[in-house]
């Protein structure tokens, strides 16, 4: 049995990805199809050179569709927050490259209901006010405004609704039930949710690509058990890892863990502040030790991070491992690097956002695609 848990609310324990593969049914992301996207599109993504995004659900078949001419689509989404940090947004930065390389549309869905109904810290009001904020977030990662819909589900209701009662009616309590660990005492709105999640999956009749967190895989495969029987296609996806929390090799970075995240809204002193303070190192207790015996990379969160892709340059990473692994390199000269390339970020980050505000009407009502897609209202 694994030592770990994953579900789509809570990750504990250190994950075995391999164990996890199996556990959930996927399969790992070869060479073989890491080959086929650098055919179609000229090159790799640090994520998938690097395995962060390493395991699928039909991802050849995505790639078919694409070689042929028959197009996908993206979906990914987001449960709204008070912080947004690091961690979430790691799926946006990969789907806005997916989406920028094979010229697709994306929609992304803001689950203000979700948040509100599965927890009971937040008034809906404050679910749907944290919506606001996070999405200026994911505008800022810059997806394409004629191809990408933002919508919020507690608005966009009207047209969800039709198509989720048909979903909802081919999926039984017992299904949601086992798939979810709900029981009795769940709150009929988070019985109900799972066919508003898998909405989007059928809003084009070609084949919906999800790139997310493998944790959110358990919606997935409800879509998988009915869509053929409303006529669509099964949905593919693409898996993350978890990004390692900053206070441990265990679990993965938390909101409700302050020390866990670094926030896309901490400044430069607050950034080094964590780093330095909570960073948990694969560095030796003493400077003469390291010098003799070397970090241990794999367990340092300095070094994962940025190995996961704050350090793009793969001979720089490896240099910088290698350095590390010999005791050349001590543990606050890698936190060092680590608080140099996230200010730099994040800095970056929060110019873009600022320009966010002005796009959001854009992103959720005016663009090319959100105009039709509010436009079927009236069909």
């Amino acid at each position: 049995m694994a030592d770990f848990t994953v579900t789509p609310w809570e990750v504990k324990g250190k994950v075995d990805y391999d164990k996890l593969i199996i556990q959930f049914g996927t399969q790992k992301i070869s060479q073989e199809l890491k080959d086929r996207i650098k055919r179609d599109v000229g090159e790799l993504h640090v994520m998938l050179r690097r395995d962060i995004f390493f395991s699928h659900r039909d991802l050849d078949q995505v790639l078919n569709d694409y070689e042929q001419g028959k197009g996908f689509f993206l979906y990914t989404g987001r449960g709204p927050s008070l912080g947004f940090h690091i961690g979430h947004l790691v799926p946006f930065i990969f789907t806005k490259w997916l989406q920028h390389k094979f010229n697709v549309n994306l929609y992304i869905e803001v689950t203000d209901d979700e948040k509100f109904l599965r927890t009971q810290d937040y008034t809906l009001d404050q679910t749907r006010s944290f919506a606001y904020d996070n999405i200026l977030d994911i505008i800022a990662v810059g997806f394409d405004p004629d191809k990408t819909f933002i919508f919020q589900d507690t608005e966009y209701i009207r047209n969800m609704y039709p198509l989720a009662v048909k979903i909802a009616k081919k999926l039984t309590f017992s299904q949601v039930r086992a798939t979810f660990g709900l029981d009795v005492s769940s709150n009929l709105g988070t019985i109900f949710y799972p066919a508003l999640q898998i909405v989007p999956t059928m809003f084009e009749k070609r084949r919906c690509l999800i790139p997310a967190g493998i944790d959110q895989d358990p919606y997935w495969r409800l879509q998988r058990d009915i869509a053929e029987s409303l006529g669509y296609y099964k949905a593919a996806q693409i898996h993350s890892k978890f990004v390692m929390p900053l206070n441990g090799p265990e679990g993965k970075m938390s909101s409700s863990i302050p020390e866990s995240a670094i926030y896309l809204s901490d400044d430069p002193k607050t950034v080094k502040y964590k780093v330095m303070k909570y960073a948990f190192s694969g560095g030796q207790p003493t400077v003469e030790l390291h010098r003799k015996l070397g970090g241990n990379p794999e367990v340092d969160v300095a070094f994962q991070w940025l190995y996961m892709f704050f350090e793009e340059d793969d001979k720089r990473i490896n240099e910088i491992e290698e350095e590390y692994r010999s005791g050349k390199m001590l543990t606050g000269e890698l936190k060092e690097i680590l608080i140099e390339k996230l200010n730099s970020f994040l800095e970056e980050h929060r110019r873009k956002r600022e320009e966010a505000r002005d796009l959001v009407h854009t992103f959720k009502y005016d663009g090319k695609l959100a105009k039709e897609m509010w436009e079927k209202i009236h069909e």
